[in-house]
């Protein structure tokens, strides 16, 4: 029986060729994530990406599924406990967003030292303003939550405009690019000097609502916040109420608690925030990207039968 590869994303024909090479046994099929072949997948031994209603299909009893590269670095909306009982392996795609969301933190950070925000809404009302409160990121300090791609990116960014950056993780462990690092458990004591929080967690039983009124009363007051993780880390309420009272000066956000936002959300109107509809990571060379990982992955999966880069433990939920 032939061996199976379905990719339930598009790809180029150059990237399917590539995944091709890597695969030289495998018949590599396009399936529609919106509109799933559940016969062509019900004999896939690998899917890259997963799909609306292919659940039952690739769980089910005699399968030949056992490895799944996910298109995404979150993996929080596939069925983790029933892929886990199953012994499927689970693949992410960290990394592939560590250069456009670093560099969608940069300008976040910069349109707010950069007053840039309020430069655009001043053009267009055709006023020629500034408040003269401008300023710099030399020397200002950088608390990043989650020390991963992401993160270790932005701090070596940060560095090039010569500021402290302090990383927060599960395990407080040194990093290259940090001046420090904390643990989750130490996160309030690290935000003590913190002009700029900077949140990259992905979404786990740890996560949910960390960053809450206790969190930002914690903070230096006039910090900015700045989430590109996922939105349920944030409690929005709370988040709200610290930009009220001023105890945070902005707040950018790609990620939100309900997405899309909904239209009658306080969050539209407020001055002080600026949003991007959850596209932080998503660029023209997204796919290239997810590509490369699954190409050394299953280099690695035909020697030994375990993906060598991105292995999701189940028991961390990522």
């Amino acid at each position: 029986m032939t061996k199976s590869i379905v990719c339930m994303q598009h790809l180029s024909a150059g990237q399917q060729e590539l995944i091709r090479a890597a695969a030289p046994d495998y018949t590599l099929t396009l399936g529609d994530s919106r509109n799933p072949d559940l016969e062509l997948l019900s004999g896939a031994e690998i899917i890259i990406g997963w799909g609306k209603g292919i659940r039952d299909t690739l769980l089910r009893q005699g399968s030949p599924l056992r490895w799944v590269q996910a298109w995404s670095a979150g993996v929080e909306k596939l069925p983790l406990e029933a892929m886990h009982e199953r012994g499927i392996l689970l693949t992410n795609a960290s990394g592939v967003h560590a250069e456009p969301i670093t560099a969608v933190i940069f300008s976040f950070m910069l349109m707010f030292t950069r007053n840039m925000h309020t430069a655009i809404r001043n053009q267009q009302e055709r006023r020629w303003h500034s408040d003269g409160q401008e300023s710099e990121l030399t020397g200002k300090t950088a608390v990043i939550a989650g020390t991963g791609s992401i993160g270790s990116e932005t701090a070596r960014i940060a560095k090039a405009f010569r500021m402290k950056t302090i990383g927060v993780s599960r395990s407080g462990r040194p990093v290259d690019g940090f001046d420090e690092v904390f643990t989750t458990g130490q996160l309030k004591a690290s935000l003590s000097d913190a002009d700029f929080i900077i949140n990259t967690l992905p979404i786990t039983d740890e996560t949910q609502g960390l960053f809450d009124a206790d969190i930002f009363s914690a903070a230096k007051q006039g910090a900015y916040y700045i989430n590109i993780g996922r939105g349920a880390t944030t409690n929005t309420d709370d988040l709200i109420s610290a930009l009220h009272s001023g105890q945070l000066a902005g707040a950018g956000l790609d990620v939100f608690e309900k997405e899309p936002l909904p239209e009658d959300h306080p969050l539209w109107g407020m001055e002080q925030v600026i949003m991007t509809p959850h596209c932080a990571g998503v660029t023209d060379r997204y796919a290239d990207r997810v590509v490369d990982i699954f190409v050394e992955n299953m280099k690695a999966y035909l020697e030994s039968g375990t993906p060598s880069l991105n292995l999701v433990d189940y028991s961390r939920q990522y």
